[in-house]
Parts: C-alpha cells; sequence; structure tokens
C-alpha cells in the first residue's frame, strides 16, 4: 500500500483503488462501517465518499483546505457524526471540533461518538439560533455546514459573523432540493452565491455528482 498525502492527516491510499483515508486520531475502531487501514504501524480510516460531501469533494478534484492540527472547528448539521468523525481525525487530539445537530435521535449517536473521541463537542440545538451557544463556542478557524433548510445561506451567514475568524475558511454544502426544488439546482447555486459574496471570497465551487447529487459544496473565505 502506498500513501499520497492530500493534506494535514488526509490521505489517498493506492491498493489496487485509490481510496482516501485520514490519519485516526483515536485508535483503530470504525465509526461506522468504514474501513481501516494499517500502514508501517499508523491507523487510517476510509472516508467514504457517498457517506460524505467533504469527502466526495476531493474524489471530485479539491486538493485540500486549510484545516489542521489544532484547530477550531464550529460543524453545523453534524448528524451522527460521520463527517465530524474525520474532521476530528484532521484536527488532532489537541483541536476542538463544536458539533451542532437539532434532531435528538441523531445527537444520541453523536454524544457517544464523543465519548470515544474528546476532541469532539456536541450541542443539541438549532443553528438558526447561534446565541444559544455562543457562551461556549469560541472564535473558530473553520465553519462547516450541512444543514437542510430551505434557509440555510442565512444560517451559514449568521454563524460565520458570530464564530468564523476573519480570513479563515467556511465550506457550506448547499443542498438545492431543500432551497427550491421547482428550480434548476444550478441557478439555486448561483442565487445563493450572491447572497454570500458580500462577507465571503468564493474560493472554489463543487458540484458533488454522482456522489451527491443535487449538492454542490462551496468554500468560502471570510473577509
Amino acid at each position: 500500500m502506498e500513501l499520497k498525502r492530500v493534506m494535514d492527516r488526509v490521505y489517498w491510499l493506492f491498493d489496487k483503488r485509490r481510496t482516501l483515508v485520514t490519519l485516526s486520531a483515536y485508535g483503530s475502531n470504525s465509526v461506522y462501517g468504514e474501513k481501516v487501514f494499517n500502514v508501517d504501524g499508523k491507523i487510517y480510516r476510509e472516508w467514504i465518499p457517498y457517506r460524505s460531501k467533504f469527502a466526495s469533494a476531493f474524489y471530485k478534484g479539491l486538493n485540500g483546505v486549510d484545516i489542521r492540527d489544532s484547530y477550531k472547528v464550529l460543524y453545523l448539521g453534524a448528524s451522527s457524526g460521520t463527517t465530524v468523525s474525520h474532521v476530528s481525525d484532521i484536527i488532532g487530539v489537541t483541536g476542538q471540533v463544536y458539533a451542532v445537530e437539532i434532531a435528538e435521535e441523531m445527537a444520541v449517536s453523536l454524544i457517544l461518538l464523543s465519548e470515544e473521541r474528546r476532541n469532539i463537542f456536541p450541542i443539541v440545538d438549532d443553528a438558526r439560533k447561534p446565541e444559544n451557544y455562543s457562551d461556549y463556542v469560541p472564535k473558530c478557524d473553520l465553519l462547516y455546514q450541512d444543514v437542510a433548510q430551505r434557509d440555510q445561506t442565512e444560517i451559514f451567514i449568521k454563524n460565520a459573523e458570530l464564530f468564523l475568524k476573519s480570513g479563515k475558511i467556511g465550506i457550506f454544502a448547499v443542498k438545492t432540493r431543500s432551497i427550491d426544488v421547482s428550480m434548476d439546482p444550478r441557478e439555486v447555486v448561483r442565487n445563493e452565491t450572491r447572497k454570500l459574496r458580500e462577507k465571503f471570497d468564493i474560493v472554489r465551487e463543487i458540484n458533488l455528482y454522482p456522489y451527491q447529487k443535487d449538492h454542490s459544496l462551496l468554500i468560502l473565505r471570510k473577509k
């Protein structure tokens, strides 16, 4: 097996096929059924593109983003923690990921995950109301959002204003069918991008098809 570095703690693993992996920060346990590889005594976890929009962006050509060891990350729409677990790997044991999830049934799995991975801090709350968690979420080095709501762009902007440091990166998974099911997904992305330009530089837009249908990932830098 051969490894090729993509960014801090993220690699392509070549063994018959190309597989995206993260260097595990918390041992050899699988989190959601993903494969685990031992390469020269180090543990790497498969990052599955059909299970994670962030992972699918790398399969669509994303080379890397500004997220690294010891970073503080605010993650909106954490669900059961699939992608959160890989962010946990990337930022390492000295980093912190504040994972917001409104659905209590999903948050149960997230809370259990945080007991195994001590750099995950679950928050069961509404991302529309960041003032609810502003007392215990610090200024962050990266904001990641994967929220299926019609007002998802406004949610992203509001949280970025409160928590994202100037000059730092936001990653926004645009769920076009949640915004307007009747509109061409490409037009939805253009409309949402226009809303973001006042406060963010658009670094890159990635259509996630075929891994994620009707989804795009926007890489943004806060002005």
